[in-house]
């Protein structure tokens, strides 16, 4: 996946087999769905080399749901985004996500795992504190730009700020310019991840799809325009009794970083 893990378990007695069954895992999913290995299965799917009843069944559940966030995102989210097939949009967050329902498996219910700045943290850091994710400023990466508290919480932040314009709106095929970044905040990576890549190729669009969307999330965007932007956020969740909370030390998010 291109990206460095960290994983950070805070149960005693959860050793390092439950660890290395973590990296197994993600090491599968690499060398399965890379783009970037000739050999993974999504890049000789994508070549035609083999048919998708070939690929592991995993393979056809990771298209499935990209055809099912196309239509949830309004067509802003595709695995073909650039003509050619590639859903890493959603692969990482999935992927992650999953890690840490290992670690639940294996008898850790704190933990938080962390690929390339996007989290999903379980339970709480400390018995009576919450998760603590520190978000960098998209213009000024040493910079906190603010900081997003919580049990149960998963964090991604899709932008320019730490691979350039690596994200194509698939409706004309062109890198969105209208965005530094948006940071999204919910309960499950897969589709924090997934909304976030979406909501910044949206543009402008972005802020009033994510102020709409069901369930719990809490949101930020980065006008790549502006020196003074201003945030909304949605909190609270019917199905959870987790709580989020964002304390913003200057405007926006980009990037996060445990803290």
């Amino acid at each position: 996946m291109g990206t460095v893990f960290s994983i950070d378990v805070r149960d005693p007695g959860v050793g390092e087999p439950a660890i290395d069954g973590v990296m197994q895992w993600l090491h599968w999913v690499d060398l399965t769905f890379s783009t970037y290995q000739p050999g993974s299965e999504i890049s000789r799917l994508a070549r035609g080399d083999i048919t998708l009843r070939e690929c592991d069944p995993q393979v056809r559940k990771i298209l499935d749901l990209c055809d099912d966030l196309d239509w949830a995102t309004i067509g802003y989210f595709s695995a073909y985004s650039t003509g050619v097939l590639d859903p890493s949009g959603v692969v990482k967050g999935w992927a992650i996500e999953q890690a840490s329902e290992l670690l639940r498996a294996a008898g850790s219910a704190n933990h938080c795992v962390n690929g390339g700045g996007d989290v999903q943290c379980a339970g709480e850091f400390e018995p009576g504190r919450p998760w603590r994710i520190g978000v960098a400023h998209p213009f000024e990466p040493a910079q906190l730009a603010g900081v997003v508290a919580g049990n149960d919480l998963a964090v991604a932040t899709s932008g320019t700020a730490e691979r350039d314009q690596h994200i194509v709106d698939p409706h004309t095929r062109r890198p969105p310019t209208a965005l530094a970044a948006v940071t999204v905040v919910g309960q499950h990576l897969t589709y924090v991840d997934a909304y976030a890549t979406a909501a910044f190729a949206m543009g402008d669009r972005a802020q009033s799809w994510l102020d709409g969307l069901p369930g719990w999330y809490v949101e930020n965007v980065e006008s790549t325009q502006c020196s003074q932007c201003t945030t909304s956020s949605i909190a609270g969740s019917p199905t959870s009794g987790s709580r989020t909370s964002i304390e913003n030390t200057v405007p926006m998010h980009s990037s996060t970083r445990l803290i």
